[in-house]
């Protein structure tokens, strides 16, 4: 399973008994409403109720009412209207007073590629000095410029590129991640740039889509993590004096929401989960970065149930706003707003009526901002609506101290030795290492010896634009070469001086065709550059019937050559007959500019010892067919369509502690043939509470009052005095729990702050003794959140075997799951509850594959 650190989110409240047994009930979610004014509607309980994550400033919220009371209501529109620097000038901006402005993919200053820097500064201190020039429009407010610094400042010539989402998924490293945040943040604060519109935080659950490698995972929680860490790495630490401040930037959580989970993967498609599942899957992003205090929030161009989302105002203003306490902006995407019925991209109450702040209107903005002016006169858009828009502006604006400081006073303003710095180069490296997922390795072909004759070919091996895809200098990662970064190295540069400083020979061949025939030939080959829609396919046929790449690894293959192949890719695909054709199997996602640390990965160091095991993880479940759809851990439609598991990926090394190191033995491994492609199986046991609570999990106590008492001694007791625990001996000393429950309703239960997924076990085991059969019914329950869950009674069971000894007690997960609980998402995977007096005794609680024949099986069922 992937491991990863799990952080407490205060913003999740423990759950009640009566919600978290509750199964989960389909609920649609309401369509946009289009009048300003449309009383709140009642939010579904799958939304857990959330306060700002920085506390509001009185002296803060002040200023904002004084400023606000000076402005016009034509000074209010210019506050929400965002163009493009392609279609809008320094003058415009002093003239108008615009609230803020972009740069979208592949716009520069002055139209400039290869811009500078000192050049984008010099454009970002004019833009914000006309917009403190009061002597045409009357207002003194500084403007903030918004990026798409995706993976790092990839609009920006010579600027590090990190690996894309997907790679950091992979990696499962939160520090790693909220490092990159910062490198960025630094970068982007040197061109004088406030604002990054990242991270995304969609959870893609159809590989079609062509924002997949936006996304860190299929996981939710995985995305909940490594979210919440990049906001931190961009804005600082929330509760922090310098939140926000220096080199810090704005971080944007995006795309507001379920923008990964339209049918057929479609962007900007529709999106029909019912609410619960919403939450469950699509919220999690959201919650964890709420918490981490971002400070805007895009909204996303696909629908929920047919209504677009830049137009619904019960997620917008109900959920986000009010139930979730988000106190910051909300920001359109490109002409989003043109997608509402009755609207144009230039003309569109609904979307700010609904709760869009800031409309990303990049050419038309004029007309935009005239229709905004008179539909705000006529009453079309309320006073107050307009007032909370522009105060949610100037609250971001004042915090982030933009009113204090113009770009240029920023340390490091204009400072091109900080576009792409040595250190946040060595960090991409790093992010490239931990990336890399090792899919095969037969007879432990890997790492290879470096003093070999070496060939380096497919249309990959020298390419960074390739290695590098989309959202990179332009937006759609085409158009580029190698000279369009300075500071980047291709995966063949890596391996050239790795196997030359061993004395070992390479040679560079686009088709496959050598000189000299090699030892080992490392194919590289993928996907090339694509974004958004232009990236959707109907189908994970990685070639779709073209097999030019599948006859290079059979043609070096018949040859007698040994065949490594480096899959550059924005997503898993089905590559069987690729696979079948490599002696080994890299899939290296979108690494980005720091494409030589791929090399630190394939090669021992001329000693012979392993220069840099693999650590990467699968963040996406790998198709076993060309139409495995849907794909994703945890479904039952996906169960046999996996070739590699969610959380897969081979080392050199085994990860078991204690193990004794070496490389693995090669019937360790799956083994690849023409007629099957063996899946990773689950881990043989995952121990829950031994003793004490797993790493991540909290052992807890509620009362029939709902209050939360954790246990951190070995005794312990509820508030209500309903239910009394304390350690005892069984096989060890203090190993096991005595539970006395004084009166019914009070429970025990493992919680954790983000969810688990154990979807890929068969049984739920424990071990457990009790005196006397119980009179009431005994539950025990799995919680996946407000709403979602499942349990089982335990009495019948507890009658029939005998009472006074310890007893094994094993549960098939399918139980839980038929009963309303997503195992792939659980905040409690173990609760125990009684609704009368009864005493029992606790011990070891795991979840392990299905071997044997469970005490509570639902099969048929």
């Amino acid at each position: 399973m992937l491991k990863f650190r799990l952080n407490t989110l205060s913003a999740l409240p423990l759950l009640g008994a009566t919600v978290l047994l509750s199964a989960c009930a389909p609920q649609p979610v309401a369509p946009a409403a289009q009048s300003p004014q449309t009383p709140q509607q009642a939010v579904h309980p799958a939304w857990p109720k959330l306060s700002p994550a920085r506390k509001a400033d009185p002296q803060l919220e002040a200023r904002i009412g004084s400023i606000l009371k000076t402005l016009t209501p034509a000074q209010k529109v210019a506050q929400i209207i965002q163009p493009d620097i392609r279609w809008m000038s320094v003058d415009d901006m002093r003239q108008y007073g615009f609230g803020s402005y972009l740069n979208g993919g592949g716009a520069f200053p002055g139209d400039n590629k290869a811009a500078t820097a000192a050049q984008w500064l010099a454009l970002a201190e004019q833009m914000y000095q006309a917009g403190l020039d009061a002597s045409l429009d009357g207002a003194a407010i500084p403007p903030l410029w918004g990026t798409d610094a995706v993976h790092g400042h990839n609009n920006v010539r010579g600027a590090t590129v990190f690996p894309h989402n997907i790679g950091l998924g992979a990696s499962g490293n939160a520090e790693l991640v909220e490092a990159i945040g910062r490198a960025t943040a630094a970068e982007v604060a040197a061109t004088g740039i406030q604002w990054i519109f990242a991270p995304t935080v969609a959870v893609a659950r159809d590989d079609r889509w062509g924002r997949s490698y936006e996304s860190y995972s299929e996981d939710p929680a995985l995305v909940r993590l490594l979210g919440a860490a990049l906001v931190r790495g961009i804005q600082g630490d929330v509760q922090s004096t310098n939140w926000l401040q220096g080199p810090a930037r704005l971080a944007t959580a995006k795309h507001y929401l379920g923008d990964g989970g339209t049918a057929g993967g479609r962007d900007q498609g529709n999106t029909t989960l019912d609410e619960a599942e919403l939450v469950r899957l699509h919220a999690q992003g959201y919650l964890s970065t709420l918490d981490a205090g971002v400070q805007t929030v895009m909204a996303s161009f696909n629908s929920i149930h047919g209504s677009k989302m830049h137009g619904n105002r019960y997620l917008l203003t109900d959920v986000l706003k009010q139930q979730l306490g988000f106190d910051g902006i909300v920001v359109g995407d490109w002409n989003g707003h043109g997608q509402l019925p009755g609207c144009s991209n230039q003309r569109c109450a609904a979307a700010i009526n609904a709760g869009i702040d800031i409309i990303m209107v990049p050419e038309d903005w004029k007309a935009m901002y005239q229709n905004t002016l008179a539909q705000a006169e006529a009453g079309e858009i309320s006073k107050a609506r307009l007032d909370d828009a522009v105060r949610r502006i100037l609250r971001v604006k004042l915090r982030s101290g933009v009113f204090e400081h113009s770009p240029a006073q920023i340390a490091g303003a204009g400072d091109q030795q900080l576009i792409g710095h040595p250190a946040h180069q060595a960090l991409a490296r790093d992010a490239v290492r931990q990336s890399l997922v090792l899919l095969k390795n037969n007879a432990g072909l890997l790492p290879l010896p470096p003093k070999l004759r070496v060939l380096v070919t497919g249309d990959g091996a020298d390419s960074i634009p390739k290695q590098s895809g989309g959202w990179t200098v332009s937006w759609q990662g085409t158009g580029t070469s190698n000279a369009d970064f300075p500071q980047g190295r291709t995966i063949y540069s890596g391996i050239a001086a790795q196997v030359k400083a061993a004395g070992g020979q390479t040679e560079l061949s686009a088709d496959g065709h050598y000189q000299q025939k090699p030892d080992v030939a490392i194919v590289v080959i993928g996907e090339n550059p694509y974004a958004e829609f232009d990236g959707d396919v109907a189908s994970l046929d990685y070639q779709a019937g073209q097999n030019q790449d599948e006859a290079l690894l059979k043609r070096l293959k018949a040859d007698g050559i040994k065949v490594v192949t480096v899959f550059l890719s924005g997503r898993p695909l089905w590559v069987n007959p690729e696979l079948n054709a490599s002696d080994a199997f890299v899939a290296a996602w979108l690494p980005g500019t720091a494409g030589d640390a791929v090399a630190e990965l394939l090669f021992r160091k001329p000693d012979g010892t392993v220069q840099a095991d693999f650590r990467g993880k699968l963040p996406f479940s790998w198709p076993k067919t060309p139409d495995s759809l849907p794909l994703n851990a945890g479904d039952a439609a996906s169960a046999d369509k996996v070739l590699f598991s969610l959380g897969y990926g081979l080392r050199y090394q085994p990860e078991a502690a204690g193990a004794a190191p070496g490389l693995l033995a090669q019937q360790d491994l799956p083994q690849l043939d023409e007629t099957s492609m063996a899946s990773v199986k689950a881990s043989s046991q995952l121990a829950l509470f031994e003793r004490r609570p797993a790493a991540g999990l909290h052992l807890q106590l509620l009362g029939a009052d709902a209050v939360a008492t954790e246990v951190t001694a070995n005794k312990a007791a509820t508030t209500d005095g309903s239910l009394l625990l304390s350690a005892v001996n069984w096989q060890k000393q203090e190993d096991a729990l005595a539970l006395h429950w004084q009166q019914g309703g009070a429970m025990l239960q493992l919680h954790s702050s983000d969810p688990l997924d154990l979807s890929r076990y068969g049984q739920l085991v424990f071990d457990l003794k009790w005196q006397q059969a119980p009179a009431q019914a005994v539950t025990l329950a799995m919680s996946c959140g407000s709403g979602c869950g499942g349990q089982l009674d335990l009495s019948p069971l507890l009658a029939a075997k005998a009472a006074g000894q310890w007893q094994k007690i094993t549960v098939d997960l399918s139980c839980f799951a038929k009963a309303g609980a997503a195992l792939n998402h659980l905040y409690q995977p173990f609760v125990l509850q009684s609704e009368g007096r009864v005493a029992l005794s606790l011990a070891n609680i795991r979840v392990t594959p299905a071997t044997a024949a469970a005490d509570i099986s639902c099969a048929g069922d």
